[in-house]
């Protein structure tokens, strides 16, 4: 007997019931988990290559952060191949990627009854709606008509979203729009965040992005000024033109004229041919300034004939040299201060920060801790071999816990070093990251100890010479990084160089003299080490 399609009345009152779109993605996910009666249901946007969740019910929270890779999930790649529903046998070869994922999932149980759906827009791949379940019997009972019911629902609420994303972006003045089922290109390094302070710094990168003005970013290390700074030229009107990269603080007062404005043959010992500075690399683009705090004041003058005139003149050469560059510039340093102090030209701050953003620091971006470390989770799992990866309960509360001096470089480090270290308790079959995978000895949290399950976790004041050599013991441990003397001594080099740079707010050059070393030699280090 051939059962009558089933009536999704509620679903399609509940998509068009005047809500966000966030929470119209959540109440469909809720609606779909209650009507199949499953443990686990996701949206994903299909964008470039990727499956990035939009919206997620009954899986861990740091799911949303994470990017799903075609190439990395078999099972992913083929409900995008599919265009039409896709039941995955129980004994399916192809690993589902939500394994581990599920809270309280017992650890020697798999999901067993999954469903795949492929959403479409004018033929085009937007997404995809997975539904999982413990229960190898949970969804016969639903035709495959029933579920194209569903899907269809789904992709019109998905398309409807991506589209009023689009004429936003378009209406701001964004570039060219893309095609509708790959807004996001992800072939660059992605934000990640959906708290209200990162809500508000995307609306301010849209606004400025459009304009021609100076940027100036603000905020403390390691929070992605960087990020931001690509962000707003990728969405500007020169986003087809270059974006030029300088580190003022890696910069030795003897060539930092040069590297900003170029020189001629024979302008000084050692210039055998003419050299382009960076300003002449980014005409018609972006020229990003990095910690901009850092640069001698007699190139701050310098500087600002270039911004106010547009011209400059290399080293050795009478001529003048016309340029079309837009400025973006990014201190971790209070440059007001550095102003009364006679350390920064008060002209070229004003010149500087006609758009200031400040990017806040990771500790008051809430739910964002779990959304980037799911990021970093899924990177970690592909690069060490892993079939799963996932942080236990008590592992996000500690990383909640924590002040996170050092930021989201700090936050990815971390979660780096604790993937290590629980494949090498565990295995590569599904690696649990624990509390205690996680060794925070940079700086102390503002929070003081934190009680995780229990378990009481001090924080440890940078420098600690006992802490040091607990941590360097650690690190060289058969379970660690290795026992050989080479792996052992660059463990307990890059880990020395990351308390130094923390304790000195990310500053090289104040890293540099801290340590007694010469800052060139520092920056190769850190280079070889993969510190930068």
């Amino acid at each position: 007997m051939v059962l009558p399609p089933r009536d999704f009345t509620h679903i399609a009152l509940d998509l068009t019931t005047s809500i966000s779109t966030q929470d119209r993605f959540h109440r469909l996910l809720r609606t779909i988990r209650q009507t199949l009666n499953c443990d686990a249901s996701a949206l994903l946007a299909f964008r470039g290559q990727q499956f990035i969740p939009l919206a997620i019910d009954g899986l861990l929270p740091d799911v949303l952060g994470r990017r799903f890779d075609l190439a990395a999930h078999p099972r992913l790649e083929a409900i995008a191949r599919a265009g039409d529903v896709v039941r995955f046998p129980a004994d399916s070869d192809l690993p589902d990627p939500f394994d581990g994922l599920i809270p309280n999932q017992d650890e020697d149980l798999k999901v067993h009854a999954c469903i795949g759906l492929p959403l479409m827009a004018d033929d085009h791949l937007i997404g995809a709606l997975t539904i999982d379940s413990f229960d190898t019997r949970a969804f016969l009972e639903f035709s495959d008509q029933d579920l194209r019911t569903l899907s269809a629902l789904a992709a019109v609420s998905l398309s409807n979203a991506l589209m009023m994303e689009q004429l936003e972006k378009e209406a701001a003045g964004s570039p060219t729009p893309q095609p509708l089922g790959n807004l996001g290109d992800t072939d660059h390094q992605e934000m990640i965040g959906q708290s209200a302070p990162m809500a508000a710094l995307k609306n301010e990168m849209d606004v400025v992005a459009s304009s021609d003005l100076n940027v100036l970013i603000l905020g403390e290390t390691g929070v992605g000024k960087e990020l931001v700074a690509k962000g707003i030229h990728r969405q500007s009107d020169r986003a087809a033109k270059p974006l030029v990269y300088l580190n003022c603080a890696a910069l030795p007062e003897s060539v930092a004229e040069s590297e900003l404005f170029g020189h001629v043959k024979g302008a000084f010992t050692g210039a055998i041919s003419n050299r382009s500075g960076k300003f002449e690399m980014a005409n018609e683009g972006t020229l990003f300034l990095d910690e901009i705090g850092e640069l001698p004041l007699a190139l701050q003058a310098k500087l600002l004939r270039v911004i106010q005139y547009g011209d400059l003149q290399r080293i050795g050469d009478d001529r003048s040299l016309k340029v079309n560059v837009r400025i973006i510039a990014a201190t971790n340093k209070d440059l007001k201060q550095e102003v009364v102090e006679g350390r920064f030209r008060a002209d070229l701050y004003h010149r500087l920060s006609v758009f200031p953003l400040h990017v806040v620091p990771l500790r008051e971006r809430g739910d964002d801790i779990a959304l980037l470390a799911g990021f970093f989770l899924e990177k970690c799992r592909v690069k060490l071999g892993v079939r799963s990866l996932r942080l236990s309960p008590a592992g996000l509360a500690r990383l909640s816990q924590y002040h996170w001096p050092g930021n989201v470089r700090e936050l990815e480090h971390a979660i780096h070093r604790a993937a290590i270290l629980a494949r090498a308790a565990y295995g590569t079959d599904a690696p649990q990251i624990l509390p205690q995978h996680f060794n925070f000895s940079a700086a102390a949290s503002e929070h003081g100890a934190a009680e995780v399950d229990g378990h009481r976790y001090g924080a440890v004041r940078w420098p600690d010479r006992a802490n040091r050599q607990a941590s360097a013991s650690a690190m060289m441990h058969p379970n660690g990084f290795g026992t050989g003397l080479r792996e052992a001594t660059d463990a307990f080099q890059t880990h020395f160089i990351r308390e130094a740079l923390a304790h000195n707010q990310d500053n090289w050059a104040a890293t540099a003299r801290q340590l007694g070393v010469d800052s060139g030699n520092l920056h190769r280090l850190a280079k070889r080490l993969g510190l930068k």
